[in-house]
């Protein structure tokens, strides 16, 4: 395969010369199209590299402030939403959800706790009425429907990943407690106090900046093959997942804290380095060392029954797992996007990677290039 000349722009740090090498690899090889990659050390950006193209005929550069779709990365902005209740007393990951969300209660839900919803163990994965693009777009509608509806199995008793309804079900209870939306919510109280470029519901004036995913091949799971009754059938067949949905104004402003948030390497990196960094960005303290260790607190650990691999979940995010050895062990926390996002958060180190790219690879948490960017990256820092 011929290689092609693409110039890979930004800060890195000489230690992570290795990193920027990987890093602009992707590019000659043709395993990327346009992507931007940002490190973070005890809160300080030491990698801030972006390079390739916005569009697949390759006419038009990925910038600086370029966004893309980051899918399910968005997820780690909704969970940082209810971590910052919980700093301030508002919320009780321990409390049933229906003490903040009082029709939640319905159909046998409630025992069902603000940390199952946070853990993906609340036995409500995904929508039991058929639902479309439109209705998760509504959200009266669509956590109306989530509200009525009766758990898939017992909550608390195993994972079944929240794919595309994490953030009406965590966001309800936010909008309970504050009044606001989530994405008004994380973008006043978290996003522009630490002046981060991500936003959860986008802005029509912000759509020029976008570099549109190109959709990836189909998931790696045969819908004609699963039991119609099964969690992981009635998740991912309803809505059936296209990618080109991003695509439109109506997905791309609604309120959507599962999987429509718009940013980049160095706005995820940083916004997530408050985790890394005990809480606290260029002086900007939001979360405390005490509700940070709370995300380590295993809420499942065994095979999903949406997704069907294994999977270690805390409160909010992902844990090392051995089904994923770029991530490293310790007070390690991450979670990708579809089609190859991630995010590392990094407390034993104090540092916090993110890699957003436009062109989506196979699979739905991190990818090919985000498992070696990984593991370039801890090569250069030691495990």
């Amino acid at each position: 395969m011929p290689t092609r000349e693409i110039t890979v722009q930004g800060l890195c740090a000489t230690r992570f010369e290795p990193l920027r090498e990987r890093f602009a690899a992707l590019f000659a090889n043709d395993e990327d199209l346009g992507a931007s990659m940002a490190l973070t050390i005890d809160g300080e950006m030491v990698v801030d590299l972006w390079g390739g193209h916005v569009d697949e005929a390759r006419t038009m550069p990925w910038r600086s402030d370029t966004l893309t779709h980051v899918w399910s990365t968005t997820k780690t902005m909704t969970s940082l939403a209810a971590l910052l209740l919980v700093e301030r007393g508002e919320l009780d990951v321990d409390a049933p959800v229906a003490r903040y969300w009082p029709t939640f209660a319905a159909n046998g839900k409630g025992e069902v706790l603000v940390r199952h919803l946070l853990g993906h163990t609340s036995g409500v994965p995904g929508w039991a009425e058929p639902v479309t693009a439109d209705v998760l777009c509504d959200w009266e509608r669509s956590t109306t429907l989530l509200a009525a509806q009766a758990p898939w199995w017992a909550p608390g008793s195993a994972s079944g990943y929240h794919a595309l309804n994490y953030g009406h079900l965590v966001g309800e209870v936010v909008r309970r407690i504050t009044g606001s939306k989530p994405g008004r919510f994380f973008a006043e109280q978290i996003a522009r106090p630490l002046q981060a470029d991500f936003h959860i519901g986008l802005a029509p004036a912000e759509a020029s900046r976008v570099a549109r995913v190109v959709p990836p091949p189909p998931l790696p799971i045969d819908l004609a093959t699963l039991d119609p009754a099964s969690p992981m059938f009635r998740t991912m067949s309803n809505p059936l997942p296209d990618a080109t949905v991003s695509w439109t104004p109506q997905w791309q402003q609604a309120d959507i804290g599962a999987a429509n948030g718009h940013g980049n390497a160095r706005s995820v990196a940083r916004l997530q380095s408050l985790i890394a960094n005990g809480g606290e960005v260029d002086g900007v303290r939001l979360l405390s060392p005490k509700t940070i260790e709370r995300i380590f607190e295993p809420q499942a650990d065994g095979v999903d029954l949406v997704l069907g691999l294994p999977l270690k979940m805390g409160l909010g995010w992902g844990l090392p797992m051995p089904a994923l050895p770029f991530i490293p062990d310790g007070r390690v926390c991450f979670w990708g996007g579809w089609g190859g996002s991630i995010v590392i958060a990094d407390a034993d180190r104090r540092l916090c990677f993110a890699y957003m790219m436009n062109r989506m690879a196979p699979g739905i948490i991190g990818g090919p290039n985000a498992a070696a960017l990984c593991d370039t990256l801890y090569r250069c820092v030691g495990r």
